[in-house]
This record gives structure tokens, C-alpha cells and sequence, in this order.
């Protein structure tokens, strides 16, 4: 689903935003100026372009800590979240002397009656319009939503934390009460059961008793009853193998293999400058790529520019970049088509060369000990033999460390003395926290031999078309594709309020089976699964609710985070989840932000 598609997040949240903040200042014809914090200023970029604020009479953005020059004959709209930072920034403002002639003033989420009363104090003759429009969550992408809150991860998991844990699920809640208002959903809560964590159930119950409040009086004066919507809440430690595995959809794959900062990739043109590139849904040429494997990428790219070339009758011949530059500089009247495609050529480029250098080879024995058996379909007998040629093989101690990992947990857990081995095999005696701090996140790591530990039982997908390199599928589209189907156990998914009757995601069907479109089916009147996973979601997780979706026309799966991880990222924070406060960065929560 395109970002240009009604139901897309991001086109929600502008809608939301134009609805509210735009329509109480389109009363009055001057032009105004927008000041925002660090998180809505993220928020905002989201979903709108300077050219859709600058319609609607918005002249100037600023930000709210930044020192600004007094515009008394201008109105501020003061778009910000409900902390005591950004009240202070805002009264001082107005006190001692005021900086504009009037404020609007949003916040994202419900602000405490001690801050509201502070601004009342102090600035009460210059507030126009005061509205809380719950909206404390970002949209990612078109199905995809993050509480931008990566140091989550740590006030949850590091055992040095516990202090802050309650707090941060607190604010997980709130974010996702406001992402159920702005859908305008009242879901039925489930969260997976685990007999070692208890943080699924704690949101579960945070969630829901929030969502009862929230929606106990709507402003017809009426209480809003269930609508045909889900939200289930999982951990990370549920599956631990998607995270750690070498992924070759492009997506996934560039995200692990290249170095791409805050959706931002930097590569280099032929004439040796350095060009950036926004990976996002505004390049609709990503959002058509960014789910298919890299061997139909590769296949494409090139296909697209033949046919621009051939309709330019330029010559036929090997599309490399610098043949590209070549044609862009003779046609400036096609260059700036051309460009997205020389873009994504160069990313592909990028990604295969990874590939053919080191990944290719991981691959193989990664997908063996992920899923337990060979391309054959052979039971993997003796993960060891599997896991032996990548620890002999000169891989990169990070890539080793993966390796080790997946062999772990195909085992669910090995002996201690088996453990120290593998450390001493890959040279990371004082970095064994990498390996060892999973159980902080409830996944087996040592387990003594005579313990046998079960492992789920996947759907069986044998008859589904897959590359002998990603027969992986996550654990989570299993679980979707169940919820969907209503065969989610109630013992292992438990609710913490009632769905409403016999949820089975709007008379969906599997999504492995062909799926007859309708015109009901392309209205999307159907259901919306939502998926919470607490610690961070990967890129083959968020791939797979866009997967779900489009088998299953009738019911649409939004999925979301505290943040995006990738497998880096992830053995990063793995990492340091042992240290103390003082060992690590100062976390700032967002609340004090």
C-alpha cells in the first residue's frame, strides 16, 4: 500500500493534522508561523512537505528551543508534546513580553493539569485555542508505526533499569491509545503468554484499561463500544531469529549490508560527488522494490531503464552507472526519471556486492539452522557441522557472532562448557555479552543437556514458492495469518478484554491461498489487525503485515514498535544491557525531552 493510498499512515496522520491544528487557524486569513519540538518536528516531516504547509498559510517553522526573533503582527501554532521542557520554552514566549500576537496550542497527547495550569498562569490572554489531539506515535510508513522511543529497549530489558521500566510502558500505552484514536479503533486486547516474561501482559493491561478511559465518553456523549479491530502485544525474545538473520529482500538487506542513517543513503556518482537519497514512500519506485528479493531488484532496475533508454532510442547495451550519467547529461528533459532509477541501481549494486563477497555463503547455513532443515527438506541432524565451516571461514567476528546465535537457538539453549567453546572459537572472551545478555530478553541460552525445551510449531509453508536462500519465514506472519483465521490459542494468546464476537479478521481467508478480489475487498471495509512487538521490530516483520494484507483484501495489519531495528542495532543493545547507568550513554527519556 502506497503512501498516495488513503489508508496509508502517514496520509491518516496528515488528515488528522489538517483536520484540527489547520482547520481551527483556517478562520483566520494571516499567515502564520509553526513552531514544533524535536518529536513533532519528526512527526510533521512524516507525512507532509514544506509546499503542503506553505498552502495552508503556514510561512515559517521553527523550532520551539531555538532563540527567535519577536513577529508581534504574526500568530504561532505551537505543535508539541506535553512536557514540562516544552511548557517552559512556550511561556517563555510570552513572559516577560510576548513574541506574537496570538497562540495555538497543540499537544500530542493529554498534558497534566500542573503544566496546563502553569501555561493558564502566565499566558492565558494570548491562547486562542488550547486542544490535546492524541497523536504521540510516528508514522513509519504506509502500515508501519514507531513510538520513536529506541532507548525503550533498555529501561525494559537492562537489569539495571527495573527503576524505569514501569515508566516507560506507561508512555508505550499512552502512544498506543493514540494511535487507536487516530485510526478511530477500540480493539480487543491479547498479548502472548510467557511463563519467564511479564512485560507483554503488563502493556496488555496498561493498554487496555487506558483505551477503556480514553473512549468512555465520545463527543456524541455516547461510549464508544469495540470496533472490528485487534491489537495483539509480543515480545522481542518470541522470535529471535529474524532479527539475526542476513535478509535478501532489498529492504532488509540494505538496511543491514549499507550504511543508510535516518533513511538517509549516501553513495558516491561516477564523478566522484557525494549524493544523497531520501528512502522513503514520497520514491515510489522503492515502495514498488522494497519487498522483492534482491535477484528480482537486480533483474528490474536494469529491465526500467532499457525501456526509458529505448523510448530516448539511446543505444542498447550493459546498464552501468556511468552509462546512465552519460544519458542524463545528453537529456536533461528525462533526467530527473532517470534519477531514482540510478539511485536504486546504485543501492542494488551495493547490496550484491555484499552478497557476493561474504553473504552468499552465510546464507546457506543460516537458513539451515533457522529452519532446522536443508533445501532438500532433510532434518539438520547436527547443527554443529553447519555451524563449524562459518567459524573456520575468515567472516567478521559480527557475522560470526550471528552465526553462533542461530545455532543457539535451533538448539533453544546449549551447555555451558559448549558455550565457553564457541567464545573461544570466535575470539570474543571479553564481548560474550553479545551471546549472554539474550536472557535478559527471556530467550534460552544456557540450558543444562537433560532439559528438553519445546519449540513452537510453525505453519506448514512447503508448498509456498520460496528462494533456496530465504526460506525463513518470521515467526510474526505465522501469528498473523492466524489471528486472521481466528486460530490464535487462547491459552498461548490470552485476552485481556474481549474481541468482539468471533473476530476472524471480516470474513478473511488464509493468506497462502488465491484471493479473489472483490469490489467490497478493494473499499477495505474490512478489520485491522494491530501488532505491538515491544523491543523493536525488523524489516522482514514489517515486510510480512504488507504481505498478510494483500493476501487478505478484507483485513488490513498495521505493525509497530518502539523503534526499527536492524541486526546491528539489536547486538548493540544486547550488548550493553549488562552494564550499569553509569557504564553507558545517559539515556534521555522522551518524557523529560
Amino acid at each position: 500500500m502506497a503512501a498516495g493510498s488513503d489508508h496509508g499512515l502517514r496520509r491518516i496522520v496528515w488528515k488528522r493534522i489538517k483536520d484540527t491544528i489547520i482547520t481551527d487557524c483556517r478562520k483566520s486569513e494571516v499567515w502564520k508561523i509553526l513552531i514544533l519540538d524535536p518529536f513533532t518536528t519528526k512527526l510533521l516531516s512524516s507525512c507532509c512537505k514544506m509546499s503542503d504547509l506553505m498552502s495552508e498559510k503556514i510561512t515559517i517553522v521553527e523550532d520551539l528551543y531555538k532563540s527567535r526573533e519577536p513577529v508581534l503582527e504574526m500568530k504561532a501554532i505551537y505543535f508539541m508534546t506535553p512536557t514540562a521542557k516544552c511548557v517552559e520554552a512556550f511561556i517563555a514566549d510570552f513572559k516577560p513580553k510576548p513574541k506574537y500576537k496570538a497562540a495555538y496550542v497543540y499537544f500530542t497527547d493529554y498534558c497534566p493539569d500542573e503544566l496546563f495550569n502553569d501555561m493558564k498562569l502566565y499566558c492565558a490572554k494570548y491562547i486562542r485555542v488550547c486542544k490535546e489531539i492524541n497523536m504521540s506515535f510516528m508514522p513509519q510508513e504506509a502500515q508501519v508505526f514507531t513510538c520513536d522511543n529506541p532507548e525503550a529497549f533498555q529501561s525494559i530489558y537492562s537489569p539495571h533499569c527495573q527503576d524505569k521500566k514501569k515508566k516507560t510502558l506507561v508512555t508505550l500505552a499512552d502512544q498506543l491509545v493514540t494511535l487507536c484514536a487516530t485510526l478511530d479503533e477500540y480493539p480487543g486486547v491479547r498479548y502472548k503468554k510467557d511463563s519467564n516474561m511479564e512485560n507483554a501482559k503488563t502493556l496488555a493491561e496498561l493498554v487496555d484499561s487506558k483505551l477503556a478511559r480514553h473512549y468512555e465518553m465520545d463527543d456524541s456523549g455516547k461510549k464508544k463500544g469495540k470496533t472490528q479491530a485487534q491489537l495483539l502485544i509480543v515480545e522481542r525474545g518470541f522470535d529471535p531469529v529474524s532479527p539475526i538473520l542476513h535478509e535478501l529482500t532489498y529492504q532488509a538487506m540494505a538496511y543491514d549490508l549499507v550504511d543508510i542513517q535516518s533513511d538517509t543513503y549516501t553513495y558516491k556518482s561516477k564523478d566522484g560527488a557525494e549524493k544523497q537519497a531520501l528512502l522513503n514512500e514520497d520514491d515510489m519506485l522503492w515502495v514498488k522494490l522494497r519487498h522483492k528479493h534482491i535477484a528480482e531488484v537486480s533483474e528490474q532496475i536494469p529491465k526500467m531503464v532499457k525501456e526509458i533508454s529505448a523510448s530516448k532510442k539511446q543505444p542498447d547495451g550493459k546498464i552501468t552507472i556511468s552509462n546512465l550519467a552519460q544519458m542524463m547529461k545528453k537529456m536533461p528533459s528525462f533526467r530527473k526519471q532517470m534519477t531514482e532509477k540510478a539511485v536504486h541501481l546504485q543501492l542494488a549494486e551495493d547490496c550484491m556486492k555484499h552478497f557476493s563477497n561474504n553473504v552468499e555463503k552465510l546464507c546457506k547455513a543460516e537458513q539451515d539452522l533457522a529452519v532446522g532443515s536443508d533445501v532438500d527438506g532433510q532434518k539438520v541432524k547436527d547443527p554443529m557441522r553447519t555451524l563449524l565451516p562459518v567459524l573456520l571461514h575468515p567472516y567478521s567476528t559480527h557475522d560470526k557472532i550471528r552465526a553462533v546465535l542461530l545455532y543457539i537457538f535451533s538448539l533453544n539453549g546449549t551447555t555451558d562448557e559448549n558455550l565457553s567453546k564457541l567464545i573461544q572459537h570466535v575470539k570474543i572472551e571479553d564481548q560474550r555479552e553479545y551471546i549472554l545478555n539474550w536472557k535478559e530478553l527471556g530467550v534460552p541460552i544456557i540450558t543444562s543437556s537433560s532439559i528438553f525445551n519445546r519449540k513452537p510449531s510453525r505453519r506448514d509453508r512447503s508448498q509456498e514458492e520460496k528462494y533456496n536462500l530465504s526460506r525463513w519465514v518470521p515467526v510474526i506472519k505465522d501469528v498473523m495469518e492466524d489471528a486472521v483465521e481466528n486460530k490464535l490459542e487462547t491459552r498461548e494468546w490470552p485476552h485481556q478484554s474481549e474481541c468482539p464476537a468471533a473476530w476472524n479478521g471480516s470474513g478473511a481467508v488464509s493468506a497462502r491461498q488465491k484471493h479473489k478480489a472483490s469490489a467490497q475487498d478493494e473499499r477495505r471495509t474490512g478489520s485491522r489487525l494491530i501488532i505491538f512487538v515491544i523491543g523493536g521490530i525488523t524489516y522482514s516483520e514489517m515486510r510480512s503485515a504488507y504481505e498478510v494484507t494483500q493476501a487478505v483484501k478484507s483485513c488490513e495489519v498495521i505493525i509497530g514498535s518502539s523503534h526499527i531495528l536492524t541486526p546491528t542495532s539489536l547486538l548493540d543493545d544486547i550488548k550493553v544491557l549488562s552494564k550499569g547507568p553509569t557504564e553507558i550513554f545517559t539515556i534521555d527519556e522522551r518524557s523529560n525531552a
